[in-house]
């Protein structure tokens, strides 16, 4: 049953490039132009990520752009050619419009090849969140579940997924709009760390605020105190995720471990990429979990 089809998604589910080839899931590459410079995103291929964030802590903007119909048609093609249907997780549409350019690939792949089947599936999740989506599918295809039995599975699951981070430069939060230039600039100096997560629309979302990482450290705890499944009890997969900020991962790992006895060990902490990590810039800590 496992290879009858593929579960293929983009490069912003920011799973590690180790992880994609051991499990065999092919991903199409979001792109940034950073010092007029074209890069893809391809999971620390062409510029390593800790090299990406230096840049720009040193003043680099980066501009992202996402994949097009034509992209995805050339991932997809030689999957149908092989005989294989195809389930495709892409990046939230509530913050890029990948979603529909992957409708457009399915629509004209489909005319050519009536007889595979293509689900797209709006994951409404973004970096390792959308990634834990990833995994789930990519386990229950393992296990033995089938094409539209899995497709079906995702549907009903994916806004069981909770994303909450919070980041200590608000610089990109005004950049993409979500803040004023002023709130931005006061809450850079007293230190005010925003509490957001993304909503079942795919949209992000502030939540609440916290002066200082420590205080916005313990928040995130907080939150998956009150919406992971089962509470304390939470025996699920638990992704820790940071840009360029381990050692606040670090932290917030150790107090997930010793407040959640029973999480699936070990808790791993994985970087933002560089799509994502362009509008979040560095600084940003996010817990990622199963919830209501």
């Amino acid at each position: 049953m496992p290879n009858t089809y593929a579960i293929t998604c983009c490069s912003t589910a920011d799973m590690p490039a180790s992880y994609m080839k051991e499990h065999q899931i092919p991903y199409a590459c979001f792109h940034f132009r950073m010092e007029d410079q074209d890069y893809d995103d391809d999971l620390g291929a062409s510029i390593p990520i800790e090299k990406f964030y230096q840049k720009i802590r040193e003043g680099a903007m980066p501009v992202t752009s996402q994949v097009n119909p034509g992209q995805y048609e050339a991932m997809f093609e030689p999957i149908l050619k092989e005989g294989r249907d195809i389930i495709h997780l892409t990046l939230s549409s509530g913050i890029s419009g990948t979603y529909n350019s992957a409708l457009i690939a399915r629509d004209e792949l489909l005319e050519r090849y009536p007889d595979r089947r293509i689900r797209v599936i709006d994951s409404l999740g973004a970096s390792c969140g959308y990634g834990l989506l990833v995994d789930a599918a990519w386990q229950k295809r393992q296990e033995g579940m089938g094409f539209e039995e899995l497709a079906d599975w995702i549907e009903a699951n994916k806004l069981r997924v909770h994303h909450w981070f919070f980041t200590s430069d608000l610089t990109h939060l005004r950049r993409g709009g979500r803040i004023s230039a002023s709130a931005a600039f006061f809450g850079n100096m007293l230190n005010i760390c925003p509490i957001l997560n993304i909503n079942s629309e795919g949209k992000l979302i502030p939540r609440d605020k916290c002066r200082g990482k420590k205080k916005a450290i313990r928040q995130l705890m907080e939150q998956m105190k009150l919406h992971a499944e089962n509470g304390t009890d939470y025996a699920g997969t638990c992704y820790i995720l940071h840009s360029s900020c381990e050692e606040d991962a670090k932290e917030l790992s150790e107090l997930i471990r010793q407040t959640f006895p029973h999480v699936k060990q070990p808790v791993p902490i994985f970087s933002i990429g560089t799509v994502i990590g362009s509008h979040t810039g560095p600084g940003t800590v996010a817990a990622i979990f199963w919830g209501g």
